[in-house]
């Protein structure tokens, strides 16, 4: 499936409606919050207050606006963005290629229905399900109003953009031999420190909203932490409207799912973090920033992703047994119940799938700059990789983007091994690991989405 539109011919180059909005949906009431395995009981109270941001660039001519959305959340699913289409489609004439969905991924955000299915051993207690329902439902409903706020909020407005630098992202796989042997600090492990800003002004020179990605996880808080709040990316939400004058902050995430944000594990933490951010923007801001054509072109394709090799029923019927077994590790448990419900979908005929839908999408400004955005959580060397075959000064790559399936892991980490590629299948309810043609497979759907223009000199 490919969708395409480009916005109506015949704006102004550099003048462009654009509406900010954005609207508190932090819940009244606990809880279960998500990301972390080890939480048994329902949040206790909010230390921050979360956000879901909304930025609505062109007017309605043509094919009308387009809208990104970020979500203060771990993970948004698939089923929340097509309950939100379709509620707006009728009302302002979206498409799915023209709505980008994105998660800032904290770790202490509500738990949404159908997101991280698996992550608990045991069965959630009814009362637990009917809240991460309720919330589900008001959620749904406060991102499709914060877009219709954002498209009532239009006016002549300008873009512009830069790109700077944040370093407290580390990559956070640690090697034995060229092996996956835990979590930590690799220093020498990749990583994505770039900071990218879009910047818009109102016709007058006021700012009015800033948008920036970086590629970490949002994790300075831990399992211990069972509060409400918004991790770095809230902070800098927080600090860069502070600082701005109460213009609208939106942070997206980009290819962080193997980085963590150092220190970590203390509330302190996510004010430096969020403070290092803040004063880049600062410093981007008060700089030379670049001109961004307003006229936009959208693409999205829904490709399919291979799974490795499937698991026969006799594997199943195995780890379902050692899942029941008296002292199984939480590990073997949660992979018990995952491998007794594939046995159950195959007792009713139904095949395991052989491969994950994945939504792509690239938002082109002119030749100005290219937004890439990829759902689930996709490990540094696809945007490393990117960078490479694209002009990495006008691109733009945004992760947790439409939905969050589970990690998106690279031929690299796949030989690897360990939690991205392997044991966190289990937790998002897929039947195996990803196939190392996977990444060919990535890579080239967005190379046939992103215009050629935006090549790198080496790779036209």
């Amino acid at each position: 499936m490919l969708s395409t539109t480009t916005a109506a011919e015949g704006a102004a180059p550099a003048s462009v409606p654009v509406g900010v909005a954005k609207v508190d949906i932090t819940p009244d009431y606990p809880v279960r919050l998500t990301g972390y395995a080890g939480r048994k009981g329902e949040s206790q109270g909010v230390a921050q207050r979360i956000w879901a941001k909304a930025l609505a660039i062109g007017g309605d001519a043509g094919q009308g606006a387009a809208v990104l959305v970020t979500v203060d959340n771990c993970g948004v699913p698939a089923a929340v963005k097509a309950e939100v289409l379709r509620r707006l489609a009728p009302k302002t004439g979206l498409t799915a290629e023209r709505l980008m969905l994105c998660s800032t991924h904290t770790h202490t955000g509500p738990w949404l229905k159908g997101y991280l299915p698996w992550l608990s051993a045991d069965e959630l207690p009814p009362e637990h399900v009917r809240h991460i329902e309720q919330y589900t439902e008001q959620l749904t409903g406060w991102i499709e109003q914060v877009v219709l706020d954002a498209m009532a909020a239009r006016k002549p407005s300008r873009l512009a953009s830069a790109q700077g630098t944040v370093r407290f992202a580390a990559n956070r796989r640690v090697l034995k031999d060229g092996k996956w042997t835990g979590f930590g600090v690799a220093p020498e492990g990749p990583v994505d420190h770039s900071l990218p800003l879009l910047r818009i002004t109102d016709a007058k020179g006021k700012l009015a909203g800033v948008l920036v990605n970086y590629a970490c996880h949002c994790t300075t808080l831990g399992s211990e932490d069972n509060q409400i709040h918004g991790d770095w990316a809230g902070c800098a939400q927080q600090m860069i409207e502070a600082d701005q004058g109460g213009a609208i902050a939106l942070v997206s995430i980009g290819c962080g799912a193997d980085a963590n944000p150092e220190p970590r594990i203390k509330m302190e933490y996510t004010e430096l973090h969020g403070r290092e951010v803040a004063d880049e923007v600062k410093r981007l801001l008060a700089g030379e920033m670049k001109t961004v054509e307003p006229a936009l072109t959208a693409r999205l394709v829904e490709t399919e992703l291979p799974f490795d090799r499937l698991p026969s029923r006799e594997e199943l019927e195995r780890r379902a047994e050692a899942g029941r077994a008296a002292g199984a590790s939480f590990y073997a448990v949660t992979s018990g119940r995952l491998a007794a419900s594939l046995l159950g979908r195959l007792d009713e005929g139904k095949p395991l799938p052989t491969a994950l839908k994945y939504p792509i999408a690239v938002w082109a400004f002119g030749d100005d700059l290219a937004m890439v955005f990829l759902a689930g959580e996709v490990v540094v060397d696809y945007s490393l990789a990117l960078k490479r075959q694209f002009d990495a000064s006008r691109l733009w790559i945004t992760a947790y983007a439409n939905d969050v399936p589970c990690y998106i892991a690279s031929r690299r980490i796949l030989a690897e091994g360990g939690y991205e590629a392997d044991s966190s299948m289990i937790f998002y309810g897929q039947p195996t690991r990803l196939s190392p043609d996977a990444e060919p497979r990535l890579l080239d759907a967005v190379r046939s989405l992103v215009p050629e223009g935006f090549r790198a000199a080496e790779h036209k």
